[in-house]
């Protein structure tokens, strides 16, 4: 089967996919600078699919070491790349290091990409491109509004940059995936979400608090125009996201894609309040939740689903596991890790 690169393949997403692509056959190298993940995450991966992917320790930042090993992998055939910083707070406070960390290492890649005599580019985006959409469920067609951080800057500059190679590249094609809010953890509970120092997302502190790592969780506003009050975000189980990245990889693989440059979005097309996701919680893992309502926290929007018409009619691909599998899953995982 085809050589696969994953970037950033040991962290939450990453790690998920890399499991889905094995269990396709594909052979899959790995590269992380283990900044925010653990190279213990490959114990997880052999232990569900009983096979070590080929796994590099690597800076992307370093254009030569970028080099060498295209140079060594020259029989690469795709690449879906995870790999950047991805907390918000920490890019309006820490701008340059992000567009150091998720622009110049993207554009590496596409240079060491254009030499090769074909390839396939997957690229993990984010719904944070659309802002406050207009209209809900938000549509691929949907206006790319001015980004609220220099995180979710980089995710658009990211694709005007893979958009304009791949006009100037015949040999390479490339789809950017639009993800909501991927939680959850793998069924067999061998790896799942490992957020160092505090958690910047919901479902991760709501099993940190649950398990006791933190005294409560705090409710960002109550006074939203939404039916409870609380914000709305589309939650997809992080095994259906990563069920999808193989799915788009095949299409570029096998020369199904419409236009050399293709984006999707990924959600499940339901949008989840923060309390019906608290509740949804407290169902499945038995716990009362010590949660609290606090004032409004800046840049967060009221609303966001995705509508997933196109990934599901071009790429035939749906979600199977709900906000309940997910919960159960991600609280499962915290029990694990913390010996619970």
């Amino acid at each position: 089967m085809d050589k696969i690169l994953v970037t950033g393949g040991l962290g939450f997403i990453g790690s998920h996919t890399v499991v889905e692509l094995q269990n396709e056959g594909y052979e899959v190298v790995i590269i992380d600078d283990l900044s925010n993940s653990s190279e213990k995450v490959l114990d997880g991966i052999v232990a569900i699919t009983g096979k070590k992917p080929v796994f590099e320790k690597l800076d992307l930042k370093e254009k030569d070491k970028v080099e060498a090993f295209f140079a060594k992998h020259s029989d690469v055939k795709g690449v879906i790349h995870f790999a950047a910083s991805k907390a918000v707070g920490e890019s309006v406070n820490e701008p340059l290091k992000y567009y150091e960390n998720n622009i110049g290492t993207l554009v590496y890649i596409l240079k060491e990409l254009r030499k090769l005599p074909s390839a396939g580019f997957i690229f993990s985006s984010s719904c944070t491109v659309y802002g406050q959409a207009d209209e809900l469920p938000i549509t691929e067609n949907a206006p790319v509004k001015q980004a609220e951080s220099p995180y979710g800057n980089t995710k658009q500059i990211g694709e005007e940059i893979i958009k304009d190679t791949c006009k100037v590249s015949p040999n390479l094609k490339a789809i950017a995936l639009r993800y909501f809010n991927p939680v959850g953890a793998h069924e067999s509970v061998e790896i799942g979400e490992l957020p160092i120092g505090v958690p910047q997302n919901l479902v991760p502190f709501i099993t940190q608090t649950a398990i006791g790592l933190r005294d409560e969780l705090s409710v960002f506003g109550e006074d939203y125009p939404t039916p409870d009050g609380t914000c709305i975000r589309d939650y997809i189980h992080v095994v259906d996201l990563a069920k999808a990245h193989v799915i788009a990889l095949k299409r570029l693989l096998e020369g199904k894609n419409k236009s050399s440059y293709e984006t999707f979005n990924l959600g499940t097309g339901t949008g989840s309040s923060v309390l019906e996701v608290i509740k949804s919680f407290e169902k499945v893992s038995g716990k009362k939740l010590n949660y609290k309502v606090v004032g409004r926290r800046e840049g967060d929007i009221i609303s966001a689903y995705a509508d997933t018409d196109k990934a599901n009619n071009e790429l035939g691909w749906k979600t199977g596991l709900s906000l309940d599998d997910a919960m159960r899953s991600a609280w499962k995982w915290e029990c694990k890790v913390r010996g619970k």
